[in-house]
């Protein structure tokens, strides 16, 4: 996948860049995998806002991903990629040997007419899903479980890798792409390969419509607020605002919200670097 970068014909296509669709292969998406997917506007059940900044945007079809890769055993052909509205990376349809239909994230370098296994059985090969302790040292993973059969958990957004590092006794040491080294259950699942869809994180919006169009209203600064409104608000003119922290008055940088005593830190072997 690449970028298109546009003339500067308007202010909006000035400093757009998106991504191309050439690696797209159907418009249309699978009827018996979608469903409507319901706008709240950031309202609750009496009409009241209670999460700002949120409206309008484009109607989206939910695509039911299978994160779980529960069909062991069972082949499955890539029938086409799709652009999913709802994640920054493309999914895949697979047309399993026993009818059943299923999408999954697609990696990266998936084409369609390959044929993907998941199970113990299975091959390092990209696309496929398989226990950390079958997956070689060294290979590059991504939709990772954290406890066996939960579905994937880590590493789903276009890009994204992560790498199984070593084994310790039954858990294997996975390098997230945060850099924390974390211990898993040997038992997880885990799907060769990278997420697919790389250039996304070098696309720019280009104007404030199209931001709209993805359902976020425009978002209002601390400091341009009143002191009743937030810690940062009031002065004369503009003044700083003192140190950064939230509407709620939590510090905004550096402070450590992670809670102390919380039991999946034993499995931390070292957090990830600031």
């Amino acid at each position: 996948m690449a970028v298109r970068k546009f003339k500067p014909t308007t202010p909006g296509q000035r400093h757009k860049i998106i991504g191309t669709s050439e690696d797209i292969t159907a418009r249309v998406p699978e009827k018996s995998l979608v469903y409507g997917k319901k706008s709240s506007g950031g309202r609750n059940n009496q009409g009241k806002m209670t999460m700002r900044y949120i409206g309008g945007g484009h109607r989206k079809m939910v695509r039911i991903i299978d994160f779980k890769r529960n069909k062991d055993g069972v082949p499955a052909v890539v029938k086409t990629i799709e652009y999913d509205p709802n994640r920054s990376s493309r999914i895949a349809l697979l047309y399993y040997a026993d009818g059943e239909k299923r999408y999954i994230i697609a990696p990266n370098g998936l084409q369609v007419g390959t044929t993907l296994l998941s199970g113990a059985e299975a091959a390092p090969e990209i696309g496929n899903a398989l226990p950390l302790q079958n997956i070689p040292v060294g290979t590059v993973v991504h939709n990772i479980e954290l406890r066996p059969g939960q579905g994937a958990a880590l590493v789903r957004s276009a890009g994204n890798f992560a790498q199984l590092t070593s084994r310790d006794g039954k858990y294997c040491v996975i390098k997230l792409p945060s850099g924390e080294l974390r211990q898993i259950l040997g038992t997880c699942k885990a799907t060769i390969g990278s997420v697919g869809n790389s250039d996304h994180g070098l696309e720019k919006s280009g104007k404030a419509g199209r931001t709209r169009w993805f359902g976020r209203r425009p978002r209002n600064r601390g400091v341009v607020m009143n002191p009743v409104d937030h810690p940062m608000g009031g002065g004369e003119g503009r003044a700083s605002g003192g140190h950064p922290r939230s509407r709620k008055g939590l510090y905004a940088k550096g402070l450590k919200t992670r809670a102390p005593k919380k039991q999946s830190s034993k499995y931390i072997i070292e957090r990830r670097k600031k």
